[in-house]
């Protein structure tokens, strides 16, 4: 067992589970960390992937009450469940089908350095609009994720299509737009937590189908240390995110977002990362 390799594995759980529900992208995280570790390949790509099974676990975990009732709630008709489903069915839809229709599009023609630093550093200066126009505006119409309707699903749901561009970050889309269509900031990174079930499901589904030949025997605990790695950090970051929100702003991450696009450009121009991917 290379114990070097697990601790890697490690790193990049962390990095995913930190960076999974923040809205500053996992993805453009996990192509720098790995090029810092000297991890390249379709199987550590296959690698980064299947860790997010990992996020959703976090979430079922923080939930589970709340997903075990609406369980309970589908069988019997129960029409809160049921709205809680359909929103959830909604809000993902428009993401699955161009997804699948763009795939090759976005993985051999988005994924270059001009592209993710543009999406990184637009993305903080959407961030600092909203806030702003957040805080001039009076309290929101929606407060709680069982007053979301299925326009605001349908609204959400097309925003998160742009989390297909490398560099958007998909919590960082679906909240602060939610922000930007009359969500309150707490209501908006719930629904964005529980959007991201369907998501990762089928991300990890589709790639596992996909690439399983790449996969043996001997992966199986570097696949684990991330995945749990990536499950612990992703719980702790759900929870401190929770209250995290009820007190402060998005402005401190999108600053970071502009550092973060900078930091790209530097990086491709010195030919340090591949952000080719």
């Amino acid at each position: 067992m290379d114990i070097v390799l697990l601790l890697k594995a490690a790193v990049m759980g962390l990095v995913q589970g930190i960076t999974e529900f923040l809205p500053i992208s996992s993805t453009g995280h996990l192509i720098l960390t790995s090029a810092l570790l000297g991890l390249y390949g379709e199987k550590v790509r296959l690698f980064e992937v299947v860790i997010q099974v990992g996020a959703l676990l976090a979430i079922v975990s923080v939930y589970l009450e709340r997903l075990l009732a609406t369980a309970r709630g589908l069988p019997r008709g129960d029409a809160v469940a049921w709205r809680f489903t359909s929103n959830l069915v909604i809000g993902c839809l428009p993401a699955v089908l161009l997804g699948v229709l763009f795939f090759d599009f976005i993985t051999g023609v988005l994924f270059n350095p001009l592209v993710v630093a543009s999406t990184f550093i637009s993305g903080g200066l959407v961030i600092l609009w909203v806030e702003a126009r957040q805080a001039r505006q009076p309290p929101q119409r929606i407060q709680e994720v069982d007053e979301v309707g299925w326009r605001d699903s349908l609204t959400v749901g097309l925003i998160q299509c742009l989390a297909l561009v490398p560099g958007v970050s998909r919590s960082g889309a679906t909240i602060i737009g939610a922000m930007a269509f009359g969500f309150s900031r707490r209501s908006a990174t719930e629904f964005s937590f529980f959007l991201s079930i369907p998501m990762l499901v089928g991300a990890a589904g589709y790639d596992l189908f996909r690439n399983s030949d790449l996969l043996t025997r001997a992966d199986l605990p570097f696949f684990a240390v991330g995945l749990i790695v990536t499950w612990l950090s992703a719980w702790a970051c759900v929870r401190w995110l929770l209250r995290y929100v009820a007190q402060h702003t998005f402005v401190p991450f999108a600053w970071y977002r502009i550092a973060f696009g900078l930091l790209v450009l530097l990086t491709a121009y010195m030919g340090w990362v591949d952000w080719t991917r």
